[in-house]
């Protein structure tokens, strides 16, 4: 009895926090979303549901989760594969590298791409110098840019998630295959790839839902001019024009929903990939 209430008395600071930080919040959110000032409404739902432009919010937002997550996992799979043919030390030194990028976000990461990539960027008046810029009409100010930079922010976290999945291919797979007479892109279109599928799939879901979250960074490139669930909750609780905290707290119970029906999905995936291996 005595370790029971030890160990109580040292999670209770984290029980503590979870609730003042998450759990009170949440609700706030929640009886907020349902609340006009005088009692019980459903008026902000309703405003959501048949709004268009908080409706094309949402789909700029799925969209752009969407593609930065496909695109991002793509290039990590290429890019863990190539890393397990180095040494150990030499795979410690990326992750770590990895580590530390994946905590370069929200505004100092909009600000080095505006150094960059901005108008007056340093790459763009290269590009001008060179005449490469009369090649192409990128704009960091535009969705492609918007997409450039979450793709950035999503690669170190895919890597450091498919890792452990590569790693867990045991060798003597591929000796046993190979020995059977099995090519390299045999062994991994029959038997590599389906056994990390349900991986690929879950690290799918936690990049779609990184992306979905994601503020900072795009609020700091085009303000309000790109329109995102996450840029119009902000505004709706800034106030751009007028403060309306309980249709922005009815926006983010959607999202969230948004998020946990992709969860939902992405779990579903796994465990009928699963049950066909």
């Amino acid at each position: 009895m005595t370790s029971k209430k030890q160990l109580f008395v040292w999670i209770l600071p984290f029980l503590v926090l979870i609730l003042l930080f998450f759990i009170v919040p949440l609700l706030y959110m929640v009886i907020s979303s349902f609340s006009n000032g005088h009692g019980f409404t459903l008026d902000h739902y309703q405003e959501v549901l048949t709004s268009s432009y908080i409706l094309q919010g949402f789909k700029n937002s799925i969209t752009l989760s969407a593609v930065s997550a496909v695109i991002a996992l793509i290039v990590t799979l290429f890019a863990v594969y190539a890393m397990m043919r180095f040494s150990e030390p030499v795979r410690e030194r990326i992750l770590m590298i990895s580590n530390l990028t994946s905590n370069f976000s929200g505004i100092p990461l909009a600000f080095a791409f505006i150094v960059l990539l901005g108008n007056s960027g340093l790459f763009t008046l290269l590009f001008e110098k060179w005449g490469i810029d009369s090649l192409t009409s990128f704009s960091l100010y535009s969705w492609g840019g918007l997409l450039l930079v979450y793709i950035y922010f999503q690669l170190p976290l895919s890597l450091m998630l498919l890792y452990p999945i590569y790693y867990g291919i045991q060798q003597q797979w591929k000796d046993a295959a190979a020995l059977l007479g099995a090519s390299t892109f045999h062994f991994w279109r029959k038997i590599g790839v389906p056994i990390m599928l349900p991986g690929i799939v879950g690290t799918f879901s936690v990049l779609f839902a990184n992306a979905m979250g994601a503020y900072a960074s795009a609020y700091a490139l085009t303000g309000s001019n790109y329109n995102l669930v996450a840029i119009r909750i902000g505004a709706l609780i800034s106030g751009d024009i007028f403060a309306q905290p309980e249709l922005a707290s009815a926006i983010a119970v959607l999202l969230g929903v948004t998020m946990i029906i992709a969860m939902l999905l992405s779990e579903w995936s796994i465990k009928k990939t699963r049950r066909n291996l």
